[in-house]
């Protein structure tokens, strides 16, 4: 039986709905880093929880929960992060408008344009992890459109405003997506630090979304902090990365995907025992990222401006 409304609100929280997205800005903008965290929306509103076939805890499966929080100390260092609040489930920032499913979506939809798509994971998902379906039957294009509208229209909005902001001002932008991966995901993938799975994915598309002197810098960092990393395996970057990443015109994208074994009980979908011990050695890596672009000084320096 579905949960009700008051006992996903508990779970989850209740944003502001007057805007499809969150912005923590931070006191002083001294880099030209943006963050964005587009699958760490964490609010499931009533009406979709009605309408799925599955339990809330199946449906969290989906997000890549509390990455917004693991990040959200780049404000101290100067930087900007864009994190979403309609959960992945409900609807893909990580997709194109068009990725449309024509197996979910009841009106016309051109066949799949990519993979993603045919297997069930467009803009507005078909499944949740393991290939289980949400819905009982299909979706009207209509309120697919208005989903569109509602919730990656604006979020893409804002992060276009956000990367020009920072490139205006440093005449070179970096974008860095922040994501997580199933612990299952990294089974025979080596990190380069040691043996063992990687922890940290880097994609740049294979080399095309941003410069190689950033990427090496960013590996760096999270090597120099003792984490295992891998580049474009299994995981290169999805729209976000495709679309923003354009190192000949100033803007580069990254994506970063970190193992939720790290720190999420992946069960309860809850922060597990881990979760401040990685907050606190990324903030070292983090710090490094926003200093790339622009100059990114300490929480001391950016208070006492």
């Amino acid at each position: 039986m579905p949960k009700r409304a008051s006992e996903v609100t508990r779970q989850t929280g209740r944003p502001d709905l007057s805007t499809s997205f969150r912005v923590a800005a931070p006191p002083s903008l001294v880099s030209g880093v943006v963050f964005s965290s587009p699958h760490s929306g964490r609010f499931y509103l009533p009406e979709f929880i009605e309408r799925s076939r599955l339990e809330l805890q199946a449906l969290r499966a989906s997000e890549d929960a509390f990455v917004d929080e693991l990040f959200a100390q780049v404000i101290e260092f100067g930087a900007p992060l864009i994190s979403a609040v309609a959960p992945r489930a409900y609807i893909d920032l990580n997709r194109a408008p068009g990725d449309l499913d024509p197996v979910l979506i009841d009106g016309p939809v051109a066949r799949p344009a990519n993979a993603r798509v045919a297997a069930g994971l467009g803009v507005i998902p078909r499944i949740v992890a393991e290939g289980v379906p949400i819905y009982h039957g299909r979706l009207a294009i209509a309120e697919a459109k208005h989903r569109i509208r509602e919730w990656p229209a604006p979020y893409h909005r804002e992060l276009v405003a956000m990367i020009l902001r920072a490139r205006r001002r440093y005449r070179r932008a970096l974008l860095i997506d922040c994501h997580s991966m199933p612990s299952a995901a990294m089974v025979g993938v080596g990190g380069s630090a040691s043996s063992g799975p990687a922890e940290i994915v880097l994609g740049d598309r294979f080399g095309a979304s941003a410069d190689a002197d950033l990427v090496d810098a960013i590996e760096a960092a999270f090597l120099n902090a003792g984490f295992r990393v891998t580049r474009n395996a299994p995981f290169a970057g999805g729209y976000i990365t495709e679309r923003y990443g354009r190192p000949s015109a100033g803007v580069s994208a990254v994506q970063i995907e970190i193992d939720r074994g790290l720190y999420l009980d992946q069960f309860r979908v809850e922060p597990g025992d881990g979760f401040n011990a990685l907050r606190a050695a990324l903030r070292p890596v983090i710090q490094q990222i926003c200093g790339l672009i622009g100059g990114a000084q300490s929480p001391e320096a950016l208070a006492a401006e």
